[in-house]
């Protein structure tokens, strides 16, 4: 057996396989005896058809598989052990003969590959770049920190007449002709908001309501005849109050009155953590430091795109396997089209380039990625999922916990993988060439997102 690789030019080659009859022979007798075992043939009995006849039936497509086998293994084999860097994968040659496996005992086949080109990637103090901070607006940190005071907050117990967002609670009793009704609904623990009642008049009738006082009402009426919204007040389902058309006294028990959070020590532990921030203005500059860290990922990302405009530019004049990259992309993907090919080559070329010119940066130096960076990283993650829905002093315990779950995902790590990469091609990228660092407001990078967003639509 030989492998022999043909180069056409510095990114097209062709690798021939040539296979002779000892090369195969013995796989091809092992199969056709396998196979002998477990032919079901009409008048000999399993495992004692002659070996002529399965030859005769079945010869040529068991030669043929074992053949395909051989030639991947082969060439799989010869680009692994050449450290061959190749895009796509390799490609049937369109010029290869047919084969006749009635006559024929050797057998050549070819595959064109296309070959990732060798270029030089100077990038220096002369190449210049942008990298956008945000200086967080005044009224952003102020509604966080109001945010934090409502959400914070408590319900109390007051002593005063009801407000529409008061939460009254008492029993709620079914009347009927003006007097409870026998046998009737009575709800000891009845909750209600005024401001969630519909009816303007009896909403009015509770807002002002003092404890001890009752209101008559219709739950029906009150709640525009939502069967839900009902059923939750009577403490029942749906299905219960369909019939349900009584008038009901809510005799007012107790009303308490949601209060914010106070600036102090205790929201400063609850939102932060133990002892973080002893003052209003550590407290505050906590939470800017927070704010802050929120852009830092859409920062990093238009700073990865003004490099890749910069990558772009400098491998411009490369020679890339055009033609058979464009063969490859069709052929791996039933929906494509000629035309849609063409149209899309440009941008996948784009995409190409800029892969190749990170692996080329991670390679050339010997950047790497330890499972400790790992671990920290999918922490930071899980700590940002947490922080979405308002929980930003979660036990570290709790956090790594959620991160070791996470990499037991093989495409999360794999995610993972790629942003420390892209974080560390970055900082390399700032060590390398000039980057001027350049201040603007949480409305300009919105701006700018939104620009590049539109840009990337018209590629």
């Amino acid at each position: 057996m030989k492998v022999s690789l043909t180069k056409k030019d510095d990114v097209n080659g062709v690798i021939a396989v040539d296979i002779e009859k000892p090369d195969y022979q013995e796989k091809v007798e092992k199969s056709l005896n396998q196979f002998r075992q477990r032919a079901n043939i009409p008048g000999f009995r399993q495992g004692k058809v002659p070996k002529g006849i399965i030859r005769k039936m079945y010869g040529k497509s068991i030669l043929a598989d074992e053949l395909n086998k051989l030639v991947n293994e082969e060439l799989l084999k010869y680009i692994r052990e050449n450290n061959l860097q190749i895009l796509g994968e390799p490609m049937p040659s369109e010029d290869e003969k047919e084969i006749d496996f009635d006559k024929d005992e050797n057998f050549e086949f070819k595959f064109d590959i296309a070959l990732t080109p060798e270029f030089e990637l100077p990038l220096n103090k002369k190449n210049r770049l942008t990298y956008h901070t945000v200086k967080l607006e005044d009224d952003l940190l102020q509604k966080q920190l109001e945010a934090y005071l409502a959400n914070y907050g408590t319900y109390k117990t007051v002593d005063e007449p009801a407000l529409e967002t008061d939460l009254l609670k008492g029993t709620l009793t079914e009347m009927e002709n003006g007097q409870p009704k026998e046998n009737g609904l009575v709800i000891e623990n009845a909750i209600l908001m005024p401001s969630y009642v519909k009816e303007e008049k009896t909403k009015k009738q509770f807002t002002g309501a003092k404890s001890g006082d009752a209101v008559v009402f219709n739950p029906k009426q009150a709640y525009d005849n939502n069967e839900a919204e009902v059923a939750s007040l009577l403490q029942t389902t749906k299905e219960n109050v369909k019939d349900i058309n009584s008038d009901f006294s809510f005799e007012v028990k107790e009303i308490t009155r949601y209060a914010e959070a106070e600036m102090n020590q205790e929201l400063f532990d609850k939102v932060l953590g133990e002892g973080v921030a002893s003052t209003e203005e550590e407290f505050k500059s906590k939470i800017q430091e927070s704010l802050n860290a929120q852009f830092k990922p859409n920062c990093d990302y238009l700073f990865m795109q003004d490099v890749r405009k910069l990558i772009l530019d400098k491998t411009k004049d490369v020679q890339f396997p055009d033609e058979l990259l464009k063969r490859w992309l069709l052929a791996s993907d039933e929906n494509k089209t000629t035309e849609s090919v063409e149209e899309d080559y440009p941008r996948v070329l784009d995409d190409l380039k800029f892969h190749i010119a990170k692996e080329k940066i991670v390679k050339e130096n010997d950047i790497k990625v330890e499972s400790e960076e790992l671990e920290a990283m999918a922490t930071e993650v899980a700590k940002a999922q947490f922080a979405q829905y308002g929980m930003s002093n979660v036990p570290l315990e709790t956090l790594q916990s959620y991160a070791k779950s996470m990499l037991g995902n093989e495409e999360t790590v794999r995610n993972l993988y790629d942003r420390l990469i892209e974080q560390k091609v970055a900082d390399w990228m700032k060590e390398t060439v000039k980057v001027t660092e350049q201040e603007i407001s949480s409305k300009e990078l919105s701006e700018l997102l939104e620009a590049d967003k539109k840009e990337r639509e018209k590629e």
